[in-house]
């Protein structure tokens, strides 16, 4: 694919994003004629100069801003994690005032993340709405503003694509969708002179370790393993010493459990990397 811009390492991006939709619900009826094809955009790629096959992209998201006062989200029989329980396909509108998300009454307070954000991968096609070591669909709630998002490059310029906006979302994306939402992002890119594994999300307080693989036990595996080696190394203690510290601090969850590869997560407490 081509990219659809040039970017140095150090700029300041907006990208302009639908929702995971297509912008095709418009009312709840809408649902039953969802092309599946328009389903999942992501806004790029953008060729980030200098950026080399072996080094890290790092994105920091500087701002979310929803572009739209409602959001939407779906429920399907076979998809999600109850898909064998629930029956049809429905769409819920959900109103989004004063920061929050409206659902049958309830407020709930917005926390705008980003579901898709990921570069090319090495030699697969990925469809958006998978998540591997590229990134992609990882539907990680800890990706939102003031984090940085660290993303092995496989292919010269990266290829930076993001899209799939949350207005919320909890842990586990349970039914297939969150508050899908059409917004702007603006993120800075840099370019580091260094290789990872994984994707790795860097907030405030935390350094999160991303996995995405076809079975949940693997993932979970794998984002401790990579987490108990940066605990190693950082530490200067054996791989054993590590583990048994990552037993006390480390916190290892889920972040989507609904895509064709599931998301583990470990969350690392900076002061102990330093």
């Amino acid at each position: 694919m081509k990219p659809v811009a040039h970017v140095h390492a150090g700029e300041t991006v907006q990208f302009e994003t639908l929702d995971a939709l297509g912008g095709q619900i418009q009312n709840e009826e809408d649902v039953m004629n969802l092309d599946f094809s328009k389903v999942n955009p992501a806004t790029g790629p953008i060729y980030v100069e200098g950026a080399r096959k072996g080094q890290t992209l790092v994105v920091e998201i500087l701002d979310i801003n929803i572009s739209s006062d409602r959001g939407v989200i779906v429920a399907e029989e076979g998809f999600g994690v109850l898909r064998d329980v629930v029956k049809g396909f429905r769409a819920k509108i959900l109103p989004i005032r004063d920061g929050c998300v409206i659902f049958d009454g309830l407020s709930i307070p917005i926390k705008p993340m980003i579901g898709v954000i990921g570069v090319a991968p090495e030699r697969e096609e990925f469809p958006t709405g998978t998540a591997h070591k590229h990134g992609g669909n990882m539907d990680t709630k800890e990706i939102t503003v003031k984090s940085r998002i660290h993303l092995p490059v496989f292919q010269d310029g990266a290829l930076l694509a993001l899209g799939d906006v949350h207005a919320v979302m909890g842990d586990g994306e349970v039914c297939v969708s969150a508050c899908e939402v059409p917004a702007t992002v603006t993120a800075k890119i840099e370019v580091e002179d260094r290789t990872i594994d994984w994707p790795i999300v860097e907030t405030e307080e935390h350094v999160c370790v991303i996995v995405s693989l076809p079975e949940l036990k693997d993932a979970l595996e794998e984002a401790t393993r990579v987490a108990v080696k940066m605990l190693s190394e950082a530490r200067k203690i054996s791989f054993e010493e590590a583990y048994m510290l990552a037993s006390l601090i480390v916190d290892v969850g889920v972040s989507q459990l609904v895509d064709p590869n599931l998301t583990a997560k470990a969350k690392i407490p900076k002061r102990y990397l330093a």
